[in-house]
């Protein structure tokens, strides 16, 4: 399969990965599939026209997906992939809620991947150019927010309690989440592309290093509470992968 060159062709490989993982029953379409989601978001806000300059942004966006579908592709083939990529990758077997399955793999695509591809993006331009556009997709995501929380409701009960409980503020306390790591991700993007292509692979490590960390708090938060909360949601979300992404992607 060749590298991604647009949106579409984006959409076409990351349904390739949700339908294998269906039929061998994987947790590696768990993320797929939200990401899957948001991407197609994105898509339908470039088509109508609605970014700043939208043929950057797909040009962003294609380049921001390749690093997910290239990490995948050489994890399957037993090849070098990054650190924290790895540790999710790693882990899709382990009795990890669906929502932490989901959280590894954001942490490693946002946290990393994000500020690579927009520096990458950028180089030779300047990076600031695009940084509204960069903003307004955390607007697009949130707008998602409650249709992806009701979708995971189906395969886990609790999501459902979350909602009881928080009074819908878990949706706001979702998007600050996802807002905080984009902007950790434009502040990486930044020191990526002041440092340029040759002298940005050391900080690259260093961040792939830091967001590895995260993933370890993710897997196995300190607070036992949050533990105990965490084991207690997995016990009654469905089990069986290829049901789960079934309902997930039932309109």
């Amino acid at each position: 399969m060749q590298r991604a060159t647009t949106i579409k062709e984006v959409l076409e490989q990351l349904d390739v990965i949700i339908n294998e993982s269906i039929a061998t029953n994987s947790r590696l379409g768990l993320f797929a599939y939200i990401y899957r989601r948001t991407t197609a978001e994105i898509a339908s806000e470039i088509a109508l026209g609605n970014f700043e300059n939208n043929q950057r942004l797909e040009i962003l966006d294609v380049a921001f997906a390749n690093l997910y579908l290239d990490a995948f592709k050489a994890y399957k083939n037993n090849e070098h992939v990054s650190s924290s990529w790895t540790y999710a990758f790693d882990h899709t077997d382990e009795s990890l809620t669906i929502l932490q399955h989901i959280l590894l793999g954001m942490n490693a695509h946002i946290n990393l991947d994000l500020c690579v591809a927009t520096a990458a993006t950028m180089s030779g331009k300047e990076i600031l150019d695009i940084e509204a556009d960069f903003n307004k997709v955390n607007d697009i995501l949130f707008q998602i927010t409650n249709e992806m929380q009701d979708r995971l409701s189906r395969v886990s009960p609790l999501m459902f309690i979350l909602d009881v409980l928080g009074e819908n503020k878990d949706e706001k306390i979702i998007d600050f989440s996802m807002r905080k790591a984009r902007e950790q991700s434009w502040n990486g993007a930044n020191l990526l592309w002041s440092l340029g292509k040759g002298q940005s692979e050391g900080a690259i490590n260093s961040i792939d290093h830091l967001v590895l960390k995260i993933s370890e708090r993710i897997k196995g938060p300190k607070s036992r509470i949050i533990r105990f909360v965490l084991k207690l949601t997995q016990k009654f979300e469905t089990k069986k992968v290829s049901v789960i992404l079934s309902k997930l992607k039932a309109d």
